[in-house]
């Protein structure tokens, strides 16, 4: 697990810690799909340029609640979409999009920022990093099935 003080770390000046882009991510999807098919996803109430400033260091705690507030939107939006719905146009920043189309810009930016989180906490671990998937040099032994053999199995 990252530590509290890591979460809080940059790599250098220019970079945003953890906390910043958890805070972003939250503040994307809360903006993105609150209302969602019925208003703009770049709500007036957000400030997006705030979401890269961190005055004061927030407990994991509240960066988390923000973050479960974030995904939980989401998911709630996207559990209420019917088959229908995907070819509706909905608005970011005033561009159109098929709601299909928003679905996947906004799944592409959270895998971004999911992909940059995982990369800071791992160069913060270093030695103590726990792989996500399959650690360097270990394929071999987590090949399953046909993998191991060539041959597909019946």
């Amino acid at each position: 697990m990252t530590s509290d003080e890591d979460l809080h770390r940059q790599i250098d000046p220019d970079s945003n810690s953890i906390a910043i882009i958890v805070k972003h991510v939250a503040g994307n999807l809360r903006s993105r799909f609150r209302d969602f098919l019925t208003t703009d996803g770049e709500k007036p109430d957000r400030k997006r340029d705030t979401e890269f400033e961190m005055d004061d260091r927030v407990s994991r705690d509240e960066m988390m609640r923000g973050w479960n507030e974030g995904w939980t939107i989401l998911l709630q939006t996207v559990e209420s979409l019917t088959p229908a719905d995907l070819e509706r146009t909905v608005r970011i920043r005033s561009e159109e999009f098929l709601v299909v189309e928003a679905l996947n810009r906004a799944m592409n930016h959270m895998a971004y920022h999911a992909g940059q989180i995982a990369y800071v906490a791992r160069h913060f671990a270093s030695p103590n990093w726990k792989s996500l998937s399959i650690p360097k040099g270990k394929s071999a032994q987590h090949a399953v099935g046909s993998f191991k053999t060539g041959v597909p199995k019946r």
